[in-house]
């Protein structure tokens, strides 16, 4: 008998899954991305767009930061509690218009910097930082 065999090779491709597959994917990293929230500082950087008179100098707190992680808050050895309660009172003596000046070294641990910009960001005092002179 002579019966032919079929045995056509189909070149065509499904994309039915794959579309299926991206859309998944896209819904996926829509709804993570709207639920990611980063833990990062709120910086404020200076614009030129309005014009405004910076602080005066003697009325600053200036707190600095030393390499071994001792906190001074205008020249004098504090610790942390003390350094949360000078945010606090600072805070709500001058309200909007607190504002600190904060100094390190460069061999000071950048976690206790952070620790000083996370009491500011508490207690919505102003933070200037000072590079090292």
């Amino acid at each position: 008998m002579g019966l032919k065999k079929r045995s056509k090779v189909s070149a065509e491709f499904n994309m039915s899954s794959l579309t299926d597959i991206i859309f998944l994917l896209l819904i996926f990293f829509m709804l993570t991305s709207s639920l990611i929230n980063p833990n990062a500082i709120n910086l404020k950087l200076p614009s030129s767009s309005k014009v405004r008179t910076p602080p005066s100098q003697s009325k600053l707190t200036k707190i600095r930061v030393g390499s071994t992680g001792n906190f001074y808050v205008n020249g004098k050895k504090t610790s942390v509690s003390n350094l949360e309660k000078t945010m606090r009172n600072l805070a709500q003596k001058k309200g909007k218009n607190a504002n600190i000046v904060l100094e390190w070294g460069s061999k000071t641990g950048v976690e206790h910097v952070v620790t000083v910009m996370d009491l500011a960001l508490k207690y919505h005092v102003n933070t200037i930082l000072a590079a090292e002179k």
